[in-house]
């Protein structure tokens, strides 16, 4: 394992961890605990823990069993504060680092995001499994696809009636299975974004063109704009992406056969901050609305539209909301989504273009 492999993966740790030292001092901590703690890396690092982090349980005991057995403990439900956050409930996951001697890794894993897991942790993991075998074996797959297909093209040249239909059937569903591949390759292979300034309201436009081309064609688009938004800072190229995937998905979701009315809406609001990487507040004061009048989503998946292979649509590959959402969070922006029988509102916060990103 390669330095800059392992440091990746700390860094993308979906539950805040703790690294301590022999002195039960902080030695590292991942971005997830800087959010859950309240408190950027660089005020903890290098700090005895029992100075940052409160908890209603005596630990000393347990991390010396821990250093002495070279195994883990766990600890269920204790409270887990920083002194700058509310206590939360938790509970604590305690392990040896083997090839370092002294040093302790220290999971906090809280009872809500613990119980959301529980109830969903064989869709994830399959989920999981899933996008890496495909991201690996897509090309693989995909070439024998090809033969498939064409083999089956040659058939049908001297085939006819039910034969024909057969030979038909089989080059559509190679079509499906490589679109299908196309979709988790672009998952997979997400180039980071390319941030400038840019106009919220151009991309809009070019994805509200679009859509009325194509898969909303029968539909009405409502512009209910803010024309006195700033620019926000993101690739333009990606975020048009999400707001054609967000339209397409209204658009399907609404009763196509009566028409129905999507709903592009931008405001200002300054209420809502997130917690970057680096443990820096982030304001997202621009807000853009897709909402559709559609039967809204399916309650048993509303809590997991942004997940892999979760759709809402019988034919659906569950990929468009999830690379949605990495787009967002690349982005360091926000989504959040609202459903009700006819009124679904995907919500997309975003920041303020800086002004030395400004074209003069």
């Amino acid at each position: 394992m390669t330095a800059d492999w392992g440091e990746t993966l700390w860094a993308s740790l979906p539950v805040p961890a703790i690294l301590l030292d022999a002195e039960d001092c902080i030695a590292d901590i991942t971005p997830a605990a800087e959010v859950f703690l309240n408190c950027s890396a660089k005020s903890l690092l290098g700090k005895p823990v029992w100075d940052k982090v409160m908890v209603d349980a005596p630990l000393e005991e347990a991390f010396a069993r821990v250093r002495k057995d070279r195994a883990g403990l766990f600890i269920n439900d204790v409270y887990v504060g920083s002194g700058t956050c509310a206590p939360v409930q938790c509970n604590i996951q305690i392990g040896p680092v083997l090839r370092d001697e002294g040093r302790v890794l220290v999971l906090f894993e809280p009872r809500q995001i613990a119980d959301r897991m529980d109830r969903a942790n064989s869709v994830k993991s399959a989920a999981k499994s899933a996008i890496g075998m495909a991201e690996m074996l897509a090309h693989e797959i995909k070439n024998p696809l090809a033969g498939i297909t064409g083999a089956a093209q040659l058939l049908a040249m001297g085939l006819a009636g039910d034969d024909l239909e057969l030979t038909d059937l089989i080059v559509a569903e190679a079509r499906r299975i490589t679109k299908l591949l196309d979709q988790v390759e672009q998952f997979g292979n997400l180039r980071p974004p390319l941030r400038k300034s840019v106009n919220i309201h151009d991309l809009l436009d070019r994805a509200r063109k679009s859509a009325a081309l194509g898969v909303a064609a029968r539909m009405k688009i409502v512009e209910d704009y803010d024309p006195s938004l700033p620019n926000t800072y993101v690739d333009g190229d990606q975020m048009l992406q999400v707001f054609q995937n967000l339209m397409k998905n209204a658009a399907e979701a609404a009763d196509m056969k009566e028409g129905g009315t999507i709903r592009l809406r931008t405001f200002y609001d300054l209420s809502l901050r997130l917690r970057r990487r680096d443990g820096t507040a982030a304001r997202l004061p621009l807000v853009v609305e897709i909402i559709d009048d559609g039967p809204g989503l399916p309650p048993d998946i509303a809590s997991d539209i942004f997940d892999p292979f979760v759709s809402g649509r019988e034919n659906g590959t569950g990929l468009g909301l999830a690379l949605v959402s990495k787009i967002i969070s690349e982005h360091d922006g926000w989504i959040g989504v609202e459903s009700v029988p006819g009124r679904t509102v995907f919500r997309i916060s975003l920041p303020v273009a800086p002004k030395e990103t400004e074209t003069p």
